[in-house]
């Protein structure tokens, strides 16, 4: 029977992780936990795009490359997290090394269908934005939208699509995160409160809508690649086919050449169970940011 990823174990392993070394604050440095493991970390040549990170076991000792061709700390710090949760995760040395010694090529964060690269995805997330230090940092953040994603990778030194999913789990208003490359979806993650909702969930392959911000902005690469940004206005209409013309802010974000993606950010003020007009949302969006 095919193993399937075990996103609760990820997250409590990463939690007894976090405890054993008694870090209670934000950021956690991953690379100072695997040093504390014994394990050397060092940076593969930045020509080596292939792979996020690699973990190596050779004998009794492991060690842990990063991919150095996306210039973020956040990505590095994500990639070597990723490659920690297949060396604290139990049963992934044994999976990933069959014949007691290797090497294994990992791509964090691309939401994979492989279940020992989710539950490293899954522990690196937790592990570098642990509850109740981020939910907390989150409530105390004024700003909703691309302004948090941003706030909020930076203060746990993140990746900004890693902080951008974590940060549509633990939101209280309605928020949808999506990443996109050209004219395709890649993923998309909804808020509780987005999916009170009821709208159809925006799923990987799945085109564009046309007519948004996020779908002319993708047709010139340059937006990508030089990590330009857009904010403008749409309705879940637009986006997920709802039956009214809820107000959006949609906020658009190239994430540049080394990752070839595009992020959009879009978020309401409005609640799946307000009693409102739709022109009065419309109108009170353009008065918010005007």
């Amino acid at each position: 029977m095919k193993k399937a990823a075990d996103r609760g174990l990820a997250e409590q392993q990463a939690a007894a992780v976090l405890t054993e070394r008694q870090i209670k604050s934000l950021p956690v440095d991953p690379i100072a936990l695997a040093s504390a493991a014994g394990i050397v970390v060092q940076a593969m040549p930045s020509s080596n795009a292939g792979a996020s990170g690699m973990l190596l076991f050779t004998g009794n000792s492991f060690g842990i490359l990063y991919a150095t061709h996306i210039d973020s700390d956040g990505f590095k710090n994500f990639s070597v997290a990723h490659e920690l949760g297949h060396y604290f995760l139990p049963g992934h040395p044994d999976a990933l090394f069959p014949n007691g010694s290797g090497e294994h090529r990992s791509r964090a964060g691309v939401m994979s269908s492989d279940p020992y690269e989710a539950e490293a995805d899954h522990f690196a997330a937790a592990l570098l934005m642990p509850d109740p230090y981020f939910t907390s940092a989150l409530r105390r953040f004024k700003e909703d939208g691309l302004a948090a994603v941003e706030h909020l990778r930076d203060l746990c030194r993140t990746s900004t699509i890693a902080t951008a999913i974590r940060y549509a789990e633990r939101a209280t208003v309605p928020v949808a995160v999506i990443a996109s490359t050209g004219q395709r979806i890649d993923f998309a993650f909804l808020s509780k409160a987005m999916q009170d909702f009821q709208i159809q969930w925006p799923r990987k392959g799945a085109p564009i809508p046309g007519g948004t911000l996020t779908e002319a902005f993708n047709r010139e690469p340059a937006n990508i690649t030089d990590g330009r940004r857009e904010t403008g206005f749409t309705t879940m209409r637009d986006w997920f086919g709802f039956r009214r013309d809820v107000a959006l802010c949609e906020e658009v974000l190239g994430l540049g050449q080394g990752y070839g993606k595009t992020l959009t950010v879009l978020t309401s003020d409005t609640f799946a169970d307000d009693d409102v007009e739709d022109e009065d949302l419309e109108e009170s969006w353009r008065v918010k940011w005007r």
